[in-house]
């Protein structure tokens, strides 16, 4: 090949690394820019207070979490499918959940229903010890896969019955369901510190469901009812 022309390609090879790399910054630019309305007018408008969880919201590129074709609406304040029947919860929700745990950093909390990740990343931006189930082997994959790549690799995943919990690393000062059983699954209440908060949706398979919010007392449990929610079921076993 002649050396003018070995010259020209080189050139072209370098001219196209810098356009996609000038393409790549500007999509990070679009998405920080996203992410920041997001906080702004769809959370923090509608009543979350709490710095971290805000912070958070901020630092997590939820587009990474979500499939590549649905990346353009990662920032809207909507539930997106994430495949296997699941869906990633509206930013709100997740949000609005993570702030009702009452949690400090340090703290460790057990998730249940990791789905793509999302929730345990916002939970470890938060500075707490994340320990976190899904069901689904594909989804426990791919959870593993995206917050390795999105800098989450302290986050503890496996693949199990989410109504066994993790009595191994039990027990937790916190605990969060993003699937909803019919009833408060008394296996995890065991679980949890004397003193921990427990959030979780309760209620029929698709229909209206109530989130609630339960402390752990020395004898028994509190509850409070916080909003009507629609969650995917909690399941015991995945074919």
């Amino acid at each position: 090949m002649p050396a003018f022309s070995a010259g020209i390609l080189f050139q072209t090879f370098i001219f196209l690394l810098l356009f996609a790399l000038m393409m790549m910054e500007a999509d990070a630019q679009q998405y920080e820019e996203e992410r920041a309305d997001m906080v702004d007018n769809q959370i923090a408008q509608r009543g979350i207070k709490s710095r971290h969880v805000l912070s958070a919201m901020k630092k997590v590129p939820r587009h990474m979490f979500v499939p590549s074709n649905l990346a353009s609406m990662a920032y809207s304040d909507r539930p997106l499918p994430i495949g296997y029947d699941q869906t990633i919860s509206q930013p709100f929700i997740v949000a609005f959940m993570s702030e009702a745990l009452d949690v400090k950093e340090g703290d460790k909390i057990l998730e249940i229903g990791t789905g793509s990740g999302y929730q345990a990343a916002i939970l470890a931006e938060m500075g707490l010890e994340v320990w976190t189930i899904e069901i689904v082997p594909e989804l426990a994959e791919m959870a593993k896969k995206n917050l390795k790549e999105t800098g989450y690799i302290e986050v503890n995943v496996k693949c199990g019955n989410g109504f066994k919990g993790w009595p191994r690393q039990a027990p937790f000062d916190a605990i969060i369901l993003t699937a909803a059983p019919k009833d408060i699954p008394q296996t995890l209440v065991d679980q949890l510190k004397t003193g921990g908060t427990m959030i979780l949706p309760v209620g029929p398979v698709y229909s209206v469901q109530k989130l609630i919010k339960v402390t752990k007392k020395e004898k028994g449990i509190k509850q409070k009812t916080l909003l009507p929610v629609r969650f995917v079921p909690m399941i015991k076993s995945y074919l």
